[in-house]
């Protein structure tokens, strides 16, 4: 089979990248054009491989372009090509890609836990409480009935010394009385010193 010859016609050169980078740096927009034509698909390539979402590897190929367009002063063709550079950039870029996501999912993670789990202060305060919630109640019946009815509509219902005494059908002197007995009682059981 013979190659067919066409007389006149040179097949287009590629684009010499790390010329066109070096225009890029200049600032040339024709010159990012081609680079972006050049390697767009290499690099959304890259991308796609690290990342496996489409959405986000268009994403990280926009990024690592602008970055092309930002950094091309940079670019240094002693150190590599300009594709490897670019190509580079994206994995970089899609790299990071992941670690944030990563990252954003697990203080998610650890933040929903912390939702969901009362801090150590609040089930030791619950237990705190509690506990002294239980030892009132066993100080309250160290009382006598009087002393524990007068306590409690005082200290439990709020009423007033007077409401008391109605409530109990007691002379206001003998509730104030029991009421000062039934706390100081109450005091000696639970440890408080006066």
């Amino acid at each position: 089979m013979k190659e067919a010859v066409h007389i006149g016609v040179h097949p287009q050169a590629e684009p010499d990248l790390e010329e066109l980078v070096g225009r890029v740096a200049l600032g040339d927009e024709d010159a990012f054009a081609r680079v972006y034509d050049a390697v767009v698909s290499q690099v959304l390539g890259v991308a796609r491989a690290v990342l496996r979402d489409q959405a986000q590897s268009e994403e990280v190929a926009q990024e690592v372009l602008v970055e092309v367009w930002r950094t091309a002063p940079r670019y240094r063709p002693d150190r590599g090509t300009a594709v490897n550079w670019i190509l580079t950039l994206a994995h970089r870029r899609a790299v990071d890609r992941v670690r944030s996501v990563d990252a954003a999912a697990v203080r998610d993670h650890k933040a929903a836990l912390l939702d969901r789990m009362p801090e150590y202060d609040q089930v030791a305060e619950h237990v705190e409480a509690r506990l002294e919630r239980e030892h009132v109640r066993r100080c309250l019946r160290t009382l006598t009935d009087i002393q524990h009815q007068a306590v409690t509509l005082a200290y439990y219902r709020g009423l007033t010394y007077r409401e008391v005494a109605e409530a109990l059908a007691l002379p206001l002197g003998t509730v104030k009385t029991r009421l000062r007995d039934g706390l100081i009682r109450m005091r000696d059981c639970l440890g408080v010193t006066a």
